[in-house]
């Protein structure tokens, strides 16, 4: 995909010869999920990393998403072919990784350009390792794991700073999974209200949810009460409604960050330094592997992961009463769907599972 231009798209045809380094993995990329992450993968390509991930040439990036990939050749000794395992793929048939950080729960990618990346994302998880693993769940798990860590660690970072003093989450984009998962997380908590923000059309499909306690349009956020102290959490790089929000509420926003900008047509909306004007905090961006690896040098990367899955054990049972799975495979249909999302034009509980 051209990153200046996302509806400009092609396909790479790359030969293997069979042979791999010492300690390098052949997998073979089974399924993938595409969300609106992936949108937000995009927008923050070069600023936040994702573009290097898996380089491409030519002005062209390849789009990363959560996936599930077989090892189809191994130079590993306890790597095993036919082992499966959960991760950060690109849109392909195959990849190549380097393995280190071996364990008996998965490994990392060791490719030098990896070194200065986000190490959350250079991992890959073994299935068998996995407790809680069910192969009859594993769309739910592509769809809704990687958002759901995104979600979790969000609140986990209001709470771990005692929410800055705010009563109340403002969450736009209310109808994405993302957006979703973090009310859900903040209601299993239950120690703050919950206003959603969307779009008319998808008022009545919030309200059905439950897990908001209100729920109002992108034109509405001056007639909340104003003496209520927020957090916002925008997900929508809606920039009118961050506006509106900041000015009405004033120094009672006590915390401001942008997570996704699923409202992407105007690309500078998810520039929040175009928001430093804003009356009360000022907006920043929220990067959950930083909050991840504070979480991890405190309490242990295995505790990490325990209460993380616990959590999205729950998200994926609640998921089961309004989310609906849409399988597609080839490289037309991958595209085409991809397009859907950039016009906006995917209905709010509906999930890709792609394939090539």
């Amino acid at each position: 995909m051209k990153k200046n231009d996302w509806t400009d798209t092609r396909i790479n045809n790359t030969g293997f010869d069979g042979n791999l380094e010492e300690d390098q993995v052949l997998f073979a990329i089974d399924l993938f999920a595409l969300t609106a992450n992936n949108i937000s993968y995009c927008l923050a390509g070069d600023t936040l990393g994702y573009w290097q991930f898996f380089p491409a040439t030519d002005g062209y990036g390849r789009v990363p998403a959560m996936g599930y990939a077989n090892v189809a050749a191994s130079n590993h000794s306890e790597i095993k072919v036919g082992d499966r395992f959960w991760g950060f793929y690109p849109m392909s048939n195959y990849l190549i990784v380097q393995a280190g950080n071996v364990s008996a729960s998965g490994f990392s990618d060791a490719v030098p350009y990896r070194q200065t990346l986000a190490p959350i994302y250079s991992r890959f998880d073994n299935v068998n390792a996995n407790p809680l693993y069910e192969e009859a769940r594993e769309d739910q798990d592509l769809l809704l794991r990687g958002l759901f860590l995104t979600s979790w660690l969000v609140d986990d970072f209001m709470f771990d700073n005692d929410y800055f003093g705010a009563n109340s989450y403002v969450i736009t984009c209310a109808s994405s999974k993302t957006s979703i998962a973090l009310a859900f997380t903040a209601q299993q908590r239950g120690e703050k209200k919950r206003i959603g923000m969307t779009s008319e059309k998808n008022v009545e499909f919030c309200q059905s949810l439950g897990c908001y306690d209100e729920v109002i349009t992108y034109d509405q956020g001056r007639i909340l009460d104003n003496n209520d102290t927020i957090m916002i959490v925008d997900m929508a790089g809606n920039f009118s409604a961050m506006q509106d929000l900041h000015e009405h509420f004033a120094d009672n926003v006590k915390y401001s960050c942008s997570v996704g900008a699923t409202h992407q047509a105007n690309q500078k909306d998810f520039n929040v330094g175009d928001m430093n004007s804003f009356p009360g905090a000022t907006p920043t961006f929220f990067f959950a592997p930083t909050q991840a690896q504070k979480r991890t040098e405190e309490w242990g990367s295995g505790e990490v992961q325990k209460r993380i899955a616990m959590g999205l054990k729950e998200f994926q049972i609640y998921s089961d009463n309004w989310m609906e799975i849409s399988r597609l495979k080839g490289n037309k249909q991958i595209d085409e769907t991809f397009k859907r999302f950039l016009n906006g034009n995917i209905p709010s509980n509906t999930g890709f599972i792609l394939s090539i």
